[in-house]
């Protein structure tokens, strides 16, 4: 079978395309610019294409003609009248979202599904669930939303059981599985254009472990506090994971005493993303919900603390003007503890243009007053970059949070410095 994904590149679709590869499909793609999966589709030699021109159906057609394409498959952020979308129905492909096709390789390959939901941390989660069953040997296939400095992020092992999914709740894809295992992280509110209230996205989760064969949330029997790395929340994902990961060495009829379990997840080395080090002393974190944030703030004056530097100077690119408008109240307290804070213009995706742009300086006028006294306005610029530099020779952890381009930013701006000696970091 042949698949052809619009949206190729990113952190959604490019983990599936690369599962689909290794399971023995051909896959074809494009996307708009080159996302955070396309060195791996390169490697795992995928053709696609990407620019602006890529998706206006040409290259759709070209592999139509040349290789036949069954199934097109496309990411939520498709208009209805994209050229891909309209193209494909036209030339009577089979047409759907992710959630189909994960569907379509867990049925076809027989595969068990583990999978982790939460409002936070499912991510860093699914990841350490991946690590752990790497390093204990247990067979898996996956698929994370993210980029691991350890494996690829999808893959298909012939000699699997099971197939670890980072089952994402937006445009309801998780409720389209019925999992072997749910793993549930923290559940607050998201995504207030899909889910219009607190209590339909709840509902929501209800439906999703009813759904579920088997169900692990944080347990007394698995206290976060007997593993060594730093962050309580990320702590409580390695407690979440430890469980799954016991479960399912019993199910393939392996012991694995639960300390070595703790051993290996004490060595989890990140993903991309989540708290990712950049460069020594600067991190760049997917953190865009205020719950988020201020674990993550935590988890880096935890790190701050730990590497001996001064405090935390934290930048923030809120994503997605909608969901502003719903969490606004929320971000009071979730920024306490930091030593300096930025806040960036929000990065705007799928908004409602009947909703005012919420300026970096209501954010701020928001805030505590210990926060909002070391609170300001920026922007992506060079003398921010400069600023940022400042404040790391001089001691300070940098943190970025965000869910949109100032992470390349960032990178740009730190590029080749990993071999800082703060000054005066203990002063």
């Amino acid at each position: 079978m042949n698949i052809y994904i619009s949206g190729i590149s990113g952190t959604g679709m490019g983990p599936l395309a690369l599962m689909a590869k290794s399971a023995g499909f051909s896959v074809f793609g494009s996307d708009l610019s080159e996302g955070a999966i396309s060195r791996e589709l390169y490697n795992a030699d995928i053709p696609f294409e990407t620019g602006p021109n890529a998706q206006n159906g040409d290259f759709l057609q070209k592999c139509f003609d040349e290789n036949g394409v069954d199934w097109f498959v496309y990411t939520s952020a498709l208009p209805p009248n994209h050229p891909e979308l309209v193209l494909a129905q036209k030339l009577g492909l089979r047409v759907s979202k992710r959630d189909e096709l994960i569907a379509f390789l867990v049925d076809k390959l027989g595969l068990n599904m583990v999978a982790v939901a939460g409002t936070h941390g499912k991510t860093t989660t699914t990841s350490m669930i991946i690590w752990a069953c790497l390093e204990l040997d247990i067979p898996v296939s996956y698929l994370v939303g993210t980029t691991l400095p350890f494996a690829a992020s999808g893959v298909y092992d012939t000699s699997s059981q099971f197939l670890i999914y980072e089952a994402d709740e937006y445009d309801r894809n998780f409720l389209h599985f019925s999992p072997w295992l749910s793993v549930i992280t923290v559940i607050s509110y998201d995504h207030p254009d899909i889910y219009p209230t607190r209590e339909d996205y709840q509902k929501a989760f209800r439906r999703f472990e009813g759904q579920s064969d088997r169900v692990v949330r944080i347990s007394d029997e698995f206290p976060a506090s007997d593993f060594q790395i730093s962050g309580a929340a990320r702590r409580e994902d390695a407690s979440l994971a430890a469980q799954a990961v016991l479960m399912m060495a019993e199910e393939v009829g392996t012991t694995i005493p639960y300390e070595q379990v703790i051993e290996v997840l004490n060595r989890f080395p990140g993903s991309g993303r989540r708290f990712e080090r950049i460069c020594s002393g600067v991190y760049s974190d997917y953190g865009h919900h205020p719950e988020e944030i201020s674990a993550t703030i935590d988890l880096a004056r935890e790190e701050a603390s730990r590497l001996g530097l001064k405090g935390v100077v934290a930048i923030y690119e809120p994503h997605q003007n909608t969901r502003q408008h719903e969490v606004f109240d929320d971000y009071a307290r979730a920024f306490d503890g930091v030593s300096h804070l930025y806040w960036l213009p929000t990065y705007l995706t799928r908004e409602n243009p009947e909703l005012s742009i919420i300026s970096p300086k209501e954010f701020i006028s928001s805030l505590s007053p210990e926060v909002s006294q070391v609170a300001e306005p920026a922007e992506l610029d060079s003398t921010f970059g400069l600023e940022l530099q400042k404040w790391r020779s001089e001691g300070y952890l940098i943190l970025l949070l965000t869910a949109g381009p100032a992470d390349a930013w960032l990178r740009e701006v730190f590029a080749g410095m990993d071999d800082l000696v703060p000054e005066n970091a203990d002063e």
